[in-house]
């Protein structure tokens, strides 16, 4: 061969090897038109690597390209394994649309960044391939392209894990399930706060999105949480509550950039930093997510149905569509511990996690066992039966008594049945009946028995019309200076408004009640106010009871007096109020507490004392407003026929030295005769007012020589009494679990002993209930 021929081969060699070659610059491979040299089609702009693939000593083997003078197809996402040929042998190639190597010799190839991927021909493409990537967005939201089968950035993996999200720095990239996405801007980082378009992620984090035009909010939702942004602020609101953000929003080319951080946080979103790669990985599960309960809490063997409530879960708006459940039973027939798991399966085809539940069943109830024993089985009439219940429960869970004939004595002879009735907590029942027998013989009469054997706290029946004709004890009375504030007019109120309002120093007592009848929910208010400008006040709240709200006003005035007595005992009200000058309070706050629905009724009783003149103010308006932005505006509401006012001298001292309870007598308070109403002032309008039954006033009732063996009671004289009195410190209910009425119910407050005693009684008339009332003191019946 001449040496012109060899020169031109060589020529021809170069200009072919030039022409398959691309530049350095990935972007150039675009721009490539293509070109026939020798049978060889060539495109550089179809092909995404523009790689050549040549194994060692090849000469003539043209990556994706045959010298044969065949046409090789490029296919996206095909893989092609190229066995070069050797000493000048024609290269041989195949495309495989599988995905997988066509032949079983590896195929290396190179990235535009130098890096390689050798793994089973898998073509790789670096950070400087043609992929869409490259190409930016034009439209709002994310686009996606299939990323070949993986992605390279400076040979670390850009491919998203199983439910991973990832998002690369300063970039608008994001990496899941394989595919790659574009947001409408980078992620940003903006003073130290790493920012994402919103768009971009409630794509990929699947969440629903919306625009509040009226607040101007973008609102995005998921699994029940509700989250609102607005431009240019640095907070945000979580399903209604304001949260500070690490930087405000903003807008930039049309997209909406908020920090990562406000929506990581409040969808609890786990996510890592990956700084070296500059990656943010986010955890993103599209599991669906099983859960359920069981009911009841209490599950017995072989009787009690059990209900499950599934509470099952998907993301993206897809459907649940099978389930699995393991341990399931409607009723289980073992005793112990039992676990139930459960799985679920979305419309993708995707199984949850299993959720599992363990439950104690427990052995099957056993009923209460009713029980009980009479210290004798044959009584005289008028002899005391002595009960003693001995029921039992396994669980000690009986929750209900009912008895039949449980008297204490029977004043009719003959045989009598006494039956017990026992509930437990899950309903079951016990029954126990005995008969005793009721002999002919007498051993105390009716009235009697009662005198001696009714327990403190309980009433019994008398002759009542006899009372007025006992002898009177007449005593005489001294003050403690205490004015009383009685807020009880309009006791039913209709409308919201003032209902009393006055000035007090020093010693001062509260009496209200009021009814709210305004046809809805209102808040009773109770405002002090410093009248001085120049100097500061002190409230020091001494003593307090609160009754209700309930629609029962004598039980709410019941109420009231019983934890006003207790609260002098423990000291569990004292409370020291501050007041700046001219400064307003709401004080007693346990009346504003809880709202009083229509119908309901509030008592409280109180006392106090100030250092300076207070304004007290008791005002009852609508549950949603300001009480002290309300006030200067609310009008003064007319009293009805009950009282208000404000009276001196409201804690009343009665001392009786004189020998009581030999005889029968009576003391007699509320009656304006013998024990006088105190006379007073409307702090409204002015006039004179009278304390009808002298509701408010605090009775320290002392009896110096009280005889031994009396029996002291209550009996009411104007209607039904429900209320408390305390006897030498103790608490006495008038009457346990009922009213007492008149004339012909006693309420049994106290019983004296062997020897001569100086009793104290506290009273104060309970709101609600009637007046007069007695106070009895009679001898006791010889014991037999």
């Amino acid at each position: 061969m001449n040496f012109k021929k060899l020169t031109m081969i060589a020529v021809l060699a170069v200009a072919q090897t030039a022409l398959v070659i691309p530049a350095a610059g990935a972007e150039g491979a675009n721009t490539v038109q293509p070109e026939t040299i020798q049978g060889i089609n060539m495109n550089a702009a179809n092909n995404p690597d523009s790689t050549s693939n040549a194994q060692p000593g090849n000469t003539a083997g043209i990556a994706g390209n045959s010298t044969s003078g065949e046409t090789q197809n490029e296919n996206t996402g095909d893989n092609q394994n190229i066995t070069g040929g050797t000493n000048g042998e024609n290269g041989t190639s195949s495309t495989d649309n599988s995905g997988k190597a066509g032949n079983n010799t590896p195929t290396s190839t190179s990235s535009q960044d130098g890096n390689q991927d050798t793994a089973n021909g898998t073509d790789t493409t670096g950070e400087g391939s043609t992929t869409g990537g490259d190409k930016g967005e034009t439209t709002p939201g994310t686009t996606s392209e299939q990323a070949g089968d993986s992605e390279v950035t400076k040979g670390i993996t850009s491919q998203a894990g199983s439910n991973q999200l990832i998002l690369m720095m300063n970039s608008n990239k994001m990496y899941q399930d394989g595919k790659l996405f574009l947001a409408g801007q980078p992620m940003a980082v903006k003073n130290g706060v790493s920012y994402v378009a919103i768009r971009a992620m409630v794509e990929r984090v699947g969440l629903k999105l919306s625009y509040d035009a009226k607040t101007k909010e973008t609102i995005i939702i998921k699994d029940g949480k509700e989250l609102r942004f607005k431009t240019n602020s640095s907070v945000y609101r979580v399903n209604g509550e304001s949260k500070p953000m690490k930087g405000p929003s903003y807008q930039q080319n049309n997209t909406f950039m908020v920090p990562l951080t406000s929506i990581t946080q409040a969808l609890n979103i786990p996510y890592t930093v990956d700084q070296a790669n500059k990656r943010v990985i986010l955890s993103i599960s599209t599991k669906p997510v099983a859960a359920f309960t069981v009911q009841p809490s209490d599950i017995f063997a072989g009787e009690t149905n059990v209900s499950y409530t599934t509470q099952s879960k998907t993301s993206n708006g897809l459907q649940i569509v099978d389930e699995r459940w393991e341990g399931k039973q409607d009723i289980f027939e073992e005793v112990g511990t039992h676990t139930i798991t459960h799985y679920v399966q979305d419309s993708s085809g995707q199984w949850s996690d299993p959720y599992t539940v363990t439950i104690n069943v427990l052995k099957a109830n056993e009923p209460p066992v009713a029980n009980f024993t009479t210290d004798k089985d044959e009584y005289k009439m008028g002899e005391l039966v002595n009960i003693t219940d001995l029921s039992t429960d396994d669980e000690n869970a009986i929750v209900d008594r009912q008895w039949m004939n449980d008297r204490k004595a029977f004043f009719t002879p003959g045989p009598v049945t006494i039956r017990l009735t026992v509930t437990d907590k899950h309903g079951a029942v016990g029954e126990f009946q005995k008969t005793i027998t009721i002999t002919n013989e007498t051993l105390y009469t009716e009235d009697d028995f009662n005198k001696l054997f009714i327990p403190v706290g309980d009433k019994y029946t008398f002759d009542g019309t006899k009372v007025p004709s006992w002898k009177n004890m007449d005593f005489t009375f001294t003050s403690e200076p205490a004015t009383l504030i009685r807020s009880n007019s309009p006791e039913t109120v209709y409308s919201e408004g003032l209902l009393y309002k006055e000035t007090a120093l020093g010693s001062t007592r509260f009496m209200l009640h009021h009814v709210n009848s305004t046809g809805k929910n209102e808040k009773l208010y109770v405002i002090a106010t410093n009248t001085y400008m120049d100097r500061p006040a002190q409230i020091t709240m001494q003593n307090f009871g609160i009754g209700g709200p309930n629609p029962y006003p004598e039980l709410t005035g019941k109420t009231s007096i019983e934890r006003y007595f207790q609260s002098m005992q423990d000291q569990s009200a004292r409370q020291v109020i501050n007041l700046a000058p001219g400064e307003s309070k709401v004080i007693m706050t346990d009346v504003n507490k809880t709202k009083m629905k229509p119908g309901d009724t509030i008592s409280a009783l109180a006392d106090a004392f100030s250092d300076y003149p207070i304004q007290y103010s008791v005002i009852m308006i609508d549950e949603n407003k300001d009480p002290l932005q309300t006030l200067p505006y609310l009008t003064s509401l007319e009293r009805d026929v009950h009282n208000r006012g404000t009276y001196p001298d409201s804690v009343r001292l009665i001392r009786y030295d004189e020998p009581v309870g030999s005889t029968p007598s009576r003391l007699v308070l509320g009656d304006n005769k013998a024990d006088p109403n105190l006379i007073g002032l409307d702090g409204i309008n002015g006039t004179e007012t009278s304390n009808a039954g002298n509701f408010g006033v605090l009775y320290k009732i002392t009896l110096s020589r009280v005889a031994p063996h009396t029996l002291i009671t209550l009996n009411p004289r104007g209607g039904l009494y429900n209320g408390i009195v305390t006897v030498n410190g103790q608490v006495i209910q008038v009457a346990n679990k009922a009213a007492v009425s008149a004339p012909n119910e006693n309420s049994v407050l106290y019983r004296t002993g062997d020897f001569e005693q100086n009793v104290e009684i506290m009273y104060t008339p309970s709101p609600g209930s009637n007046l007069p009332i007695n106070l009895l003191l009679m001898p006791l019946p010889q014991e037999k």
